[in-house]
C-alpha cells in the first residue's frame, strides 16, 4: 500500500516521484467492458513497475485514484478498487452524475498532484497552477481508445455520438497529452488538432489467467460441444458486426470438414440484434452458440480450446480480444479494421485479415484459417511472438514516460 486512503499528496519537484491521480471511474461501472480492462491493466502495470525497484531508488510515480461514490455501501459486494490498496478520492456524487458534473465543469479534480490521467474521454477538469519549472500543474493526460462513433456512425446511437464528440472536443482542447493505442486513432486526432501531442502506447495482453478447464468443460457440455469449435469474443453490439460474421459461418460451415459451432462470448450491448444465451437462438444460423458473458478463467479456457478465434467489427483503436487469443496460441482471423494485429512490413502475418464488409473474403479466411495447418502453423508462430512483446508493464512504462515529459 502506498499512503491511507483519503491521503492528499503535494506536488513533487526535481527528481522526486511523481504524484498522478488516475480517473478510473470506469472501474465504477457495472460492465466496464474493454475501457474497465485497460484501466485494469494499467493499474497492474504500474503496480509491478514499483515491485521491480529496490525501495530506497524508488521511482515510479505515487499512485492515488479517483472515482465515484461507491454503490451499495454496506452491501456484500466488495469494491473493484480494494486489490491495489491505494489511496482512494471520491466524490460524493453517484457515477453517472459525476460524469456530468466533469462535462459541465461543475466538479473539477483535486489539488496537489503533478498529473492527472484519464483512462477514457470521461475525466475531470484540472485548475492549473504554475509549477517549479513554469509547467502548469496538474498536467492532465488522457486516452482516447477509438472514433468508431466518427467513422461509422451507424453503428452508434445518437447519444452516443453527440457525447462522444463533445467529450473528445474537451480532450483535444483541455488535455496537456493524449495517449492512444493505435496509429490509425492517432490519425485521426491529428487531423483534429489540439493543444498537446500524441502518443501512441499499444496496449497488453498478459492479464488473463490460467486456463478454468474444469468450468470451461462444463459450459461446453452444457450446450452440447464435445469437440472442436470456432470463437468470438466481444460486447455483442452493431459495430462488432456479427451479423456479417454469422452470414459467413453460415456460408464456410457445409465446407470445413467438421461442423464446427461457432461460440460466441460476451456481454449484451446496445442494438436489439445481439443474440441472447440459448435457448434464445432463433434466427441464428445452425452452428452458432451464444454463451454470454464469462469469467476470465473461461474465456481463457475458450480461448485455449479454440480452432480459430474470429474478430470482424467494422472498426477499433486497437482490438484486445485477438491478442489475447495470440497468448493462448490460437489461429486468428480479423477484420481490417483492427489495428492490433498489424505488424510490421516483411513479417510473417500474425492473422488473416480481410474486409469486414465482405462476406465471401471473411467466410474463405475462416476456412482457410480453421483447415490450412500451414497457414495455421504460421499464425500460431506469429501470434505468439506478436502477443509476447504486449504486457501491461510495458502499457505502464510507456504511460509514465508521457506523464514524465509533462512535469
Amino acid at each position: 500500500m502506498i499512503g491511507p486512503v483519503g491521503a492528499v499528496p503535494t506536488p513533487s519537484a526535481g527528481n522526486e516521484r511523481l504524484r498522478v491521480l488516475l480517473a478510473v471511474e470506469q472501474l465504477r461501472r457495472e460492465l466496464p467492458g474493454g475501457i474497465g480492462r485497460y484501466a485494469v491493466g494499467l493499474l497492474d502495470g504500474l503496480r509491478d513497475l514499483e515491485s521491480a525497484e529496490p525501495v530506497a531508488t524508488r521511482s515510479s510515480p505515487l499512485l492515488s485514484l479517483l472515482v465515484s461514490r461507491a454503490p451499495g455501501i454496506g452491501g456484500a459486494r466488495e469494491d473493484p478498487l480494494a486489490p491495489w490498496g491505494l489511496p482512494i478520492r471520491t466524490s460524493r456524487l453517484p457515477s453517472r452524475l459525476l460524469t456530468r458534473a466533469w462535462d459541465r465543469g461543475l466538479a473539477v479534480a483535486p489539488s496537489g498532484f503533478d498529473v492527472v490521467h484519464a483512462v477514457s474521454l470521461a475525466f475531470p477538469p484540472v485548475r492549473h497552477e504554475v509549477g517549479p519549472a513554469g509547467r502548469p500543474i496538474p498536467a492532465l493526460s488522457v486516452i482516447v481508445h477509438d472514433v468508431a462513433w466518427r467513422l461509422f456512425p451507424e453503428a452508434t446511437t445518437s447519444r452516443g455520438r453527440s457525447w462522444h464528440e463533445a467529450a473528445l472536443r474537451r480532450a483535444l482542447e483541455r488535455a496537456d497529452a493524449l495517449i492512444v493505442p493505435s496509429e490509425p486513432v492517432a490519425d485521426e486526432l491529428r487531423k483534429l488538432g489540439g493543444r498537446g501531442p500524441i502518443t501512441v502506447v499499444p496496449l497488453g495482453s498478459d492479464h488473463l489467467p490460467a486456463p478454468d478447464d474444469v468450468t470451461t468443460q462444463a459450459l461446453l457440455r452444457r450446450y452440447g460441444i464435445t469437440g472442436g469449435y470456432l470463437l468470438t469474443a466481444g460486447t455483442l453490439e452493431p459495430r462488432k458486426n456479427l451479423d456479417r460474421l454469422f452470414a459467413a459461418y453460415r456460408t464456410a460451415r457445409p465446407s470445413m470438414p467438421e461442423p464446427w459451432p461457432l461460440v460466441v462470448v460476451g456481454p449484451k450491448g446496445w442494438g436489439g440484434s445481439a443474440p441472447g444465451p440459448p435457448p434464445t437462438t432463433s434466427g441464428l444460423p445452425n452452428g452458432v452458440i451464444p454463451v454470454g458473458q464469462v469469467s476470465d478463467g473461461v474465456l481463457a479456457g475458450l480461448y485455449a480450446g479454440a480452432r480459430l478465434f474470429a474478430y470482424v467489427p467494422l472498426t477499433e483503436g486497437y482490438g484486445l480480444p485477438p491478442v489475447e487469443a495470440m497468448t493462448f496460441g490460437v489461429p486468428v482471423l480479423v477484420s481490417t479494421g483492427v489495428p492490433s494485429a498489424e505488424v510490421s512490413a516483411g513479417a510473417p502475418q500474425a492473422a488473416v485479415r480481410v474486409d469486414p464488409l465482405d462476406v465471401d473474403a471473411m467466410a474463405q479466411g475462416l476456412l482457410a484459417a480453421a483447415t490450412d495447418e500451414a497457414l495455421r502453423a504460421e499464425l500460431i508462430a506469429a501470434g505468439t511472438q506478436l502477443a509476447a512483446g504486449r504486457t501491461w508493464a510495458e502499457v505502464a512504462r510507456g504511460t509514465v514516460a508521457v506523464w514524465r515529459s509533462l512535469s
